[in-house]
């Protein structure tokens, strides 16, 4: 006899990840690389697909399991993280005014200021984690405020609930990027919020080796279809073998990240009791300014933090160069533990500390990944750390 309570998320995750297309027998959902498929002999499509730009199976089903976990109508599945925010700038007008988080990933602070403020965007930047800022911030033309939390590589947190209310009274939508918490731990579009942002890249497909993105909906409404248009239209879709990657990765997801929170709380607790150390940037430390919210808003930090240096640039730039187990490289949420030097990565205007390295924890145990680091810290990194 079935239940009639709702399965746990990490069980919807594996169901979501299941096949969906083609033989319903199959355990493991097969690839669809066609680019075109076959009209009927009166002309129709009642296989449901037309063209792999327009729609593909592994594409669709990839969506489909975005919007069950996200708890959203409708996802649309994009090329990269990059191409699903364009999407959402895109889909507004010229004249329009978008709030956006002043400490957001570094790309997405970019792409408005090179590319939608010249073709007509108005913009602001904003403390998106003090609520009465935003709310000064809103203008009467204010269409949308996007937030990222945790933020990336500062590891601040917003209030979902708070800034939806005032992006909401505004008469804007609220746009959250939740690729670092993921909806394992943190679920926006049930706090309020109108559309959520992933790079699938990282933790949901979690193993450094295909890249996506995906914007969810809470309600197909006027935005959403423009989305869907420009995602139709403009060509900047996931492939086929990246969807299918992807939703191989989804059926993991839960364990991996679970993994990876611990192993991550684990680690910063170890730095942070280090003399070199000048701060860690981790809301499941008490010493964290918003270690409250965190705790209230999501069930798990992920395997994603921040860590500042004592000696300054050249105190990180020596510890990232002394680890033997974590590699140096861009991303997070695969099973390497990565390292990197944020503001080398950044442009030199970037408001990114010369004294941070952001820390990516993967699926090794933890108690190696600080053993490697006890010894890079014992190095010398520079007069400044000692």
């Amino acid at each position: 006899m079935e239940s009639s309570e709702r399965p746990a998320f990490a069980t919807r995750a594996v169901v979501a990840a299941s096949a969906r297309y083609g033989d319903v027998r199959a355990i493991a959902p097969p690839i669809y690389l066609s680019t075109t498929f076959e009209r009927d002999a009166a002309g129709e499509y009642s296989g449901g697909f037309e063209y792999a730009r327009e729609s593909n199976p592994n594409r669709a089903a990839l969506e489909a399991a975005l919007a069950a976990l996200e708890g959203g109508v409708e996802a649309a599945a994009f090329a990269s993280g990059s191409a699903a925010t364009m999407s959402v700038f895109q889909a507004l007008r010229p004249g329009d005014h978008a709030l956006v988080a002043d400490d957001a990933y570094w790309g997405v602070r970019v792409m408005p200021d090179e590319v939608f403020v010249p073709w007509g965007l108005a913009l602001s930047y904003v403390d998106c984690t003090d609520p009465a800022a935003v709310a000064a911030a809103v203008r009467p033309a204010t269409r949308l405020l996007f937030i990222e939390t945790p933020s990336n590589p500062m590891i601040r947190i917003t209030d979902i609930a708070a800034v939806a209310a005032i992006a909401h009274e505004a008469r804007a939508l609220l746009v959250c990027d939740n690729t670092a918490a993921t909806p394992a731990f943190q679920q926006p579009l049930a706090l309020g919020a109108d559309l959520v942002v992933h790079a699938t890249t990282k933790a949901l497909s979690g193993n450094h080796d295909a890249m996506g993105g995906a914007v969810v909906t809470a309600r197909a409404d006027d935005l959403w279809q423009r989305i869907r248009l420009q995602q139709r239209v403009c060509g900047a879709v996931a492939s086929p073998f990246a969807a299918w990657l992807t939703l191989r990765g989804i059926g993991s997801l839960v364990q991996r990240v679970r993994w990876q929170n611990e192993s991550a709380l684990a680690v910063a607790r170890f730095l942070a009791a280090q003399p070199a150390v000048r701060e860690v940037l981790h809301p499941g430390l008490e010493t964290h300014p918003q270690h409250a919210l965190a705790a209230r808003q999501m069930s798990g930090i992920g395997g994603l933090f921040s860590v500042r240096l004592r000696g300054g640039r050249e105190a990180a730039l020596a510890l990232a160069a002394q680890v033997r187990r974590f590699r140096r490289g861009t991303s997070f949420g695969g099973v390497e533990s990565l390292i990197e030097h944020r503001a080398s990565v950044e442009a030199p205007t970037s408001p990114t500390p010369d004294d941070l390295l952001r820390l990516a924890i993967g699926l090794e145990d933890p108690a190696d990944l600080i053993d490697d680091l006890k010894q890079a810290l014992a190095a010398d990194l520079g007069a400044g750390a000692r």
